[in-house]
């Protein structure tokens, strides 16, 4: 397992993290009675970068890792954010500084910790002046409640602005073989200020991998709304998927190993948080680390994954609510 820095905070990472949604919600039917075996499972393998929201479940996810972080706390970097508000089947933004604090307080009681180590804006919302919202953030690492600052789905301008009021150690962004924006400047951004890219969906919300059957997800499955997952994007998407597959082949690894290889080679900066419920999927995106890709791969990868090539949005229109563009 590779460590990796989140930029100038102190806090290093292991190389791939967790990310942990998946646990509670939105990829089909959860056992969170399981939950636990599969989170100590990760810890057992050198994970020790565990990402939520305080979204995710509507507050059950971190109750489940601070469930699981109990006689363990020391073993984790532990990542939580706001901004995004549940209230029945409706979604809000809230950036406001009496908002942000509050949240953090509620994530902290269903966390079982006295302190974040790296506290998010999940989604901006603009009418928030961007000073407000992270001098607002910085006082809680002057509380001792937070460590280190992140922001996720902001531009590169919010991201300068962000850091000339307080140092942001991570940005989380969409960021793979099939999501390649943050190449148009956030990840340019990222290196300047010295700032980590923590991407999420590292395997295309699992479709990279080539093991997930569409026709069968379950009716509550997030990604039966999503445009990458329909008509002919989907069908344009397959044969991408079914690519990447034979070059994995080819090398003796699997699908998921090479889209997160790609990652990690691309920048040192970057920090894929895959997320599985599987122990058998852990080790083996953990084992992503130690696979070399050479020059000549990384040319492959490039051609057959060029910026666009993958058909349909990354989310449906409501989705969308909160993301900045990651041009420059």
């Amino acid at each position: 397992m590779q460590r990796r820095s989140l930029g100038r905070s102190g806090l290093t990472v292991s190389a791939p993290g967790l990310g942990c949604m998946g646990f509670s919600e939105f990829y089909g039917p959860t056992d969170e009675a399981a939950a636990p075996a599969a989170l100590k499972a990760a810890l057992s393998l050198g994970y020790d970068f565990l990402d939520t929201a305080d979204m995710y479940g509507v507050g059950r996810n971190e109750e489940l890792i601070g469930r699981v972080l109990k006689g363990r706390r020391d073993r984790v970097v532990l990542a939580t954010k706001f901004g995004i508000v549940r209230e029945g089947g409706a979604r809000r933004i809230d950036n406001s500084p009496a908002y942000l604090t509050t949240a953090c307080e509620a994530s902290l009681r269903r966390l079982g910790v006295e302190t974040i180590d790296l506290y998010y804006c999940h989604r901006r919302d603009p009418s928030v002046p961007v000073d407000e919202m992270v001098g607002a953030m910085a006082r809680l690492v002057e509380a001792g409640k937070v460590r280190a600052l992140g922001l996720s789905e902001v531009s590169p301008e919010t991201l300068r602005a962000a850091h000339a009021v307080h140092p942001i150690a991570a940005v989380q962004t969409e960021y793979s073989l099939w999501s390649r924006e943050p190449e148009q400047g956030l990840l340019d951004a990222c290196r300047d200020l010295g700032i980590a890219l923590v991407a999420y969906s590292p395997l295309g919300r699992g479709f990279l991998t080539g093991a997930i059957d569409v026709e069968t997800l379950a009716p509550d499955d997030f990604r039966r709304g999503n445009p990458r997952f329909q008509g002919e994007a989907l069908a344009q998407n397959r044969r991408l998927a079914e690519a990447l597959g034979d070059f994995a082949r080819e090398r003796g690894v699997t699908a998921g190993q090479v889209a997160l290889a790609w990652l990690m080679t691309r920048d040192p900066n970057v920090v894929p948080i895959p997320g599985t419920r599987r122990p058998e999927r852990l080790a083996e995106n953990a084992a992503a680390a130690d696979l070399a890709l050479t020059p000549a791969d990384l040319a492959a990868l490039d051609a057959l994954f060029a910026p666009g090539a993958a058909a349909g949005a990354r989310y449906a229109q409501a989705g969308m609510a909160g993301i900045e563009s990651a041009a420059g």
